[in-house]
Formats: C-alpha cells, sequence, structure tokens
C-alpha cells in the first residue's frame, strides 16, 4: 500500500468511525469504495437469514442511485449458492476479482446479461468483496463494477488496490456491527422498559394506560416542536432520553400496596361494611332498651333518625370527590358520639382510623396513605439509579424521579426550586398532572374535560407551580389529540 493509500485509507476510517446515522453510512461505503477504485456501478448487500438482501445500488454513468428508507430496493434477495458470484464471495469470506464477466466461466452471470439487455449497460469488470467485522463474522457484501481507465472505458480492476478495498471494508462492517450492538442495547432498554410496564399493568391497569397516554402525548408534544421549528430542540438521543423517562417515571410504584394505590374509596370495603354493622347493632340494642323500658318510643325514633341520616353521610362522604366544610364538622360530630355496648362498655360511633379516612377533605388518602404513594418517586430514583444506563441515556433516573417537582418548591420528594428543575422534568409534571385530571379509567374519580383539566393548569402556573411557556406550547400543540 502507498503512503497516498494509506492516507486514504486512514482518512476514509476516520470519516467511517464519525458517522453515527446508519442509512448515512451505508451509502458512504458504497460511495467511498467506487471513488476510490474509480468504478461506474456497485452493489451493496447485508445478510439476512434468507440470502444477501440489496441494500445500496448506484450506476453512475445512468445517474441510479438507490436503496434507503426514501427509495428501497424491492429486488429479491440473492440466495446464498456458489453459482451466484456475491454468493460464492459471503460463502467463503474471500474477495473475488472478475476481468471481464464474458469470458470468465466460473459463475452465473445471467442476471447481468439480463440486466445489461433491459438498460443498455455493458458490464465488463467486477470486485467482490466480504465485509467481515473483526471477528470474522460476515454482516454482507460489496460488489463493485466497470473500473474505469482514464478514458472512461471499463478495464480490470487493479489487483493493487485489493488490499485497500478490504481494508476500507473490514472498518466498513465493524462500524455497521458496532451500530447494530447500539441497536441491540436499545431493544434491550425497550425490552426492560415493556418488563416493568407489564409487571405495573397486571397490578393496578389503570396506571399502565396513565403511562401509555403520557408517551403517546408526549411524542406528539415533541413532534409538534420539531414541526413548527421551535427553538427548544431535541435530537433523536434527548428524544429518546425524555421519552424513556416518561415510560419509566412510575416504576416506583411497583412497591406500593395495592390497597393505597387502588383505594376508590375513603374507607375500604371492609371498614365500610363494619361501621355499618356497628349501626345495625345500635339498633338492636335500641329495640332491647325500648322493650325493657329504658328508652321511650320517641327517643328511639329520634336516635334511629340520627343513625340513618348519620350512615347517608359516611356513605356519601365516602366517594365524594371532595368535602365541603358542612360535611366534615359532621363526620366530626359523628366521631364524638359513643353508645353502650351489651356489655356495658363505651364505644365509639367511628373508630379514630375511620374518623381519619373520612376526614380526608378531597380524594381518598389519609396523610400516612399519601406518603405511602409519594415514596414511589424515591423508589423510582433508587431503582432506576441501580440501572447502567449508556451516557447518552445517563439522565433518565433524575428527569423520571423529578417529575412530582413543582417550581415553587412544594413538590417532592426533594422539594425542588425552579432553577433545579429541567426543562424536560416540567414537561414531563405536566404532562402527568394533564393524564391524571383527564384520565376515564380511574377507579377512585371521574375524568376530567380536557378545558377544565387546563384551567387546574393555568392555576398551577399562578401558584408558581409549572412553566407557564411550556403550558402555552402544551395547549398550542393539542398533543392529547384536539378537544374531548
Amino acid at each position: 500500500m502507498t503512503d497516498t493509500q494509506f492516507q486514504q485509507l486512514l482518512n476514509v476510517t476516520l470519516a467511517i468511525s464519525a458517522e453515527r446515522d446508519r442509512e448515512a453510512l451505508l451509502t458512504y461505503i458504497l460511495d467511498t469504495a467506487m471513488d476510490l477504485t474509480n468504478c461506474d456501478g456497485g452493489t451493496l448487500y447485508l445478510l439476512e437469514a434468507d440470502g444477501l438482501h440489496f441494500c445500496r445500488m448506484m450506476t453512475r454513468s445512468m445517474g441510479i442511485r438507490q436503496g434507503g428508507h426514501a427509495d428501497p430496493i424491492t429486488l429479491p434477495p440473492v440466495p446464498l449458492e456458489p453459482s451466484y458470484i456475491s454468493g460464492w464471495v459471503a460463502m467463503n469470506n474471500r474477495l473475488v476479482n472478475v476481468a471481464d464477466v464474458r469470458t470468465d466461466k466460473r459463475f452465473d452471470f445471467s442476471g447481468s446479461a439480463r440486466y445489461d439487455a433491459m438498460t443498455g449497460y455493458c458490464t465488463r469488470s467486477m470486485l467482490v468483496i466480504p465485509l467481515a467485522n473483526d471477528r470474522g463474522d460476515l454482516i454482507g457484501v460489496m460488489q463493485l463494477i466497470n473500473a474505469l481507465d482514464a478514458s472512461g472505458a471499463p478495464v480490470a480492476f487493479p489487483q493493487e488496490l485489493e488490499p485497500l478495498v478490504c481494508a476500507i471494508s473490514s472498518q466498513a462492517a465493524i462500524s455497521i456491527t458496532n451500530m447494530q450492538y447500539a441497536e441491540q442495547v436499545t431493544e434491550l432498554l425497550d425490552s426492560l422498559v415493556g418488563a416493568l410496564s407489564t409487571a405495573i399493568d397486571e397490578r393496578t391497569p389503570y396506571n399502565a394506560n396513565h403511562t401509555r397516554n403520557m408517551a403517546r402525548y408526549g411524542a406528539a408534544f415533541l413532534d409538534y416542536l420539531e414541526a413548527t421549528d421551535h427553538p427548544w430542540k431535541f435530537d433523536a438521543d434527548r428524544r429518546r432520553t425524555f421519552l424513556l423517562s416518561v415510560w419509566l417515571h412510575d416504576v416506583g410504584k411497583l412497591v406500593v400496596p395495592l390497597e393505597v394505590m387502588d383505594k376508590q374509596s375513603r374507607l375500604s370495603p371492609a371498614a365500610l361494611s363494619e361501621i355499618r354493622q356497628r349501626f345495625t347493632k345500635m339498633q338492636l340494642l335500641d329495640r332491647i332498651a325500648l322493650l325493657e323500658g329504658r328508652l321511650s318510643e320517641a327517643e328511639a325514633a329520634e336516635a334511629a333518625q340520627l343513625r340513618s341520616d348519620t350512615l347517608a353521610l359516611i356513605e356519601r362522604a365516602d366517594r365524594a370527590g371532595f368535602l365541603p366544610d358542612g360535611d366534615l364538622a359532621a363526620i366530626d360530630a359523628a366521631a364524638a358520639r359513643s353508645y353502650t355496648d351489651e356489655a356495658g362498655e363505651t364505644q365509639p360511633w367511628l373508630t379514630e382510623a375511620e374518623h381519619i379516612c373520612l376526614s380526608v377533605r378531597k380524594g381518598t388518602l389519609t396523610a400516612a396513605e399519601r406518603g405511602i404513594m409519594e415514596s414511589h418517586a424515591v423508589v423510582t430514583g433508587r431503582i432506576l439509579g441501580s440501572v447502567t444506563f449508556p451516557k447518552i441515556y445517563a439522565e433518565v433516573p433524575e428527569w423520571a424521579a423529578a417529575h412530582h417537582e413543582l417550581l415553587n418548591g412544594r413538590g417532592y420528594p426533594g422539594h425542588l426550586t425552579a432553577e433545579a428543575i429541567p426543562q424536560e422534568v416540567r414537561l414531563l409534571t405536566i404532562l402527568d398532572v394533564f393524564d391524571a385530571l383527564t384520565a376515564r379509567d380511574r377507579p377512585y374519580k371521574p375524568g376530567m374535560p380536557v378545558e377544565k383539566a387546563l384551567s387546574i393548569l393555568r392555576s398551577m402556573v399562578d401558584e408558581g407551580g409549572i412553566d407557564k411557556e411550556i403550558l402555552a406550547l402544551f395547549e398550542q400543540s393539542k398533543c392529547w389529540g384536539g378537544e374531548t
């Protein structure tokens, strides 16, 4: 290899190693090999189970450039059979240099002849090179056609160029393999995310819908930013990092007890049943007292009405979305009442635990239960922090764990303030709150109309909790699919 060829190889190797786009890399490989050998045509095949698949086809004199997502090649794959030159090269992992296909009897060139007859092209020389990586694994074949002399006439490929082309092919194969490894890592992450999401789904179906909704909204929002050429840019890696954070943000809920996460009412069914039995017992005790003359008819009727009204209040409060002051005061009054049981012991109408549950003004969780629920953000950070993410996804644990932080410091678990909350987390929080408000499959509340949910988000802006500009973009994007 001459000094010039060595420099060419070095330049090409650096360029191949620096390329991160697989489709661009495949095109660059064939273009570069054709430039270095001064040939007119070339085909790049990639090896799959059923043969060599056409990946790129170029014939410069005819202006033909095919392959890639924009112009896929629909020709059937070349079988791995020794009668075909590319098949033989793949099977033997060896280069073949054909000076003239018209006189070479080793291979079946009928396909080239048919192509020439259809197009008027004249195939003469071929240089066919295996693409094998540093482990010797074949990943494809490159076929160069018609080396050209100074006048542009087809000639045989010079043998002295073979080492250079083989070196380029090897480097190209290594780069393609590395990209495949990167894709496998991505697939591994996807499978991990899918497994965790499935695990959450099996515990509580509504939460998996929540995550899928957020991921859909998030992807649509990023599409909106790109379509409108907004200054807030997400390249492919950052987009993926953000969406991984969305998919994984609730993984900590795996350790939250179902009786807390799926709590549909302030009281558990068992607790409500116990209260009803207690009230029935009080009714029976009053009837005994009435028969024994310890209670008058009027007193018994008054006590029965009070118990009936109180039980109705308890059943209504158990599933109410919000308790007004009057209902809370009535619950307190009921909890302060007592009765004498059959053993002569004084018993409360409501236990302390029941009173605490029924005194929840909004939602279904007590302060202690809410603390357990909120711990999922800490657990999310702990779980994801133990995962070795590739460098490009290193922010996933931090972003996912911070989805309940608010700009005014009133969020959790770290009570971060605005300067410590990245824009991506601010967006994630908006997606989380929006879906929590609009979701129609939650066991403990009906879903809100979109406009009402947006109104609540705007009030959170006024309180300094969420980002005003990002919420405005969110509204403009209608990433949830329009008004519902």
